[in-house]
């Protein structure tokens, strides 16, 4: 017994450093404009608050709904650079169980690692057989590896607890716009832009209806020029349309308040401006 307990304590600290999930995001606040977090009207009804972590560093934070297997929002520093895709996916063990190591990694090696079956992971979140017979819809990360520079920061945007089920047409089009030209002709000038991009659920499913079909993609960012906030934005999308709405952060609040059944929607920091 005393054996067992000594491994446990020994496992514990090989875990420090890697993704964490936790009830805050008291350990990864730095990805939020003045340590401010969306308020709780987004909150799913079994969240999951996932410091993304790998190879020993902070990269981004997810809300993740585990009941929908969705993203509620992901949050993040706007970086664009180099670096290479990642060649694989990845689930997040501790979804499975909080005494499971907390750091990504793939399917297969979580199986082996752990010795349990593909049903126990996807128990607590989506996998990648999820997303193999996608009809119109591709897989879209919220935090998005082209906004972000090194190989480490890319791949770290593969989890699948990053991921939701897009609209081929509006993944390739509008979408893809805001994100590859829009956002740098937005960001010309700011010294630092918090980003967060989440997804309103909707009424389909994928995968025999384990994984939620978003009803709305949305994004939010605020630029800092030094240390102040000049200037914020937002768009959204309806997922069955290639069309994408620019905004005021203002009008984006008050249009996911609605979506949100009237509940006033804060998702930066006030100095952010909403006009």
């Amino acid at each position: 017994m005393l054996g067992l307990l000594l491994l446990q304590v020994f496992a514990s600290c090989l875990w420090l450093g890697h993704s964490e999930v936790v009830t805050s995001f008291e350990s990864c606040p730095q990805f939020f404009y003045a340590h401010h977090y969306p308020n709780d009207v987004l909150h799913p009804q079994n969240p999951a608050w996932i410091c993304q972590h790998y190879r020993n560093q902070n990269h981004y934070a997810t809300l993740y709904d585990r009941q929908k297997r969705i993203p509620v929002y992901s949050a993040y520093i706007y970086q664009p650079g180099n670096g290479t895709e990642s060649p694989v996916s990845f689930v997040e063990p501790q979804l499975i169980s909080q005494t499971y190591a907390k750091k990504m990694d793939t399917e297969e090696s979580v199986e082996d690692q752990y010795n349990i079956n593909l049903e126990l992971i996807s128990q607590s979140q989506a996998i990648k057989e999820d997303y193999n017979k996608l009809q119109d819809l591709e897989c879209c990360p919220l935090s998005p590896s082209g906004h972000q520079s090194g190989n480490s920061n890319k791949w770290a945007t593969a989890t699948l607890t990053n991921i939701v089920p897009q609209n081929r047409a509006l993944r390739q089009g509008s979408w893809k716009h805001y994100e590859e030209t829009t956002m740098p002709q937005k960001t010309q000038g700011c010294d630092t832009t918090y980003v967060i991009t989440g997804a309103v659920p909707g009424n389909s499913s994928i995968s025999n209806g384990r994984v939620n079909v978003p009803s709305h993609i949305w994004s939010a960012a605020c630029c800092l020029v030094d240390t102040n906030p000049t200037r914020a934005w937002g768009a959204i999308a309806e997922n069955d349309k290639d069309e994408v709405e620019h905004l005021m952060l203002g009008e984006l609040e008050s249009w996911l308040a609605e979506l949100y059944g009237g509940r006033m929607v804060n998702l930066f920091n006030n100095a952010c401006p909403r006009e």
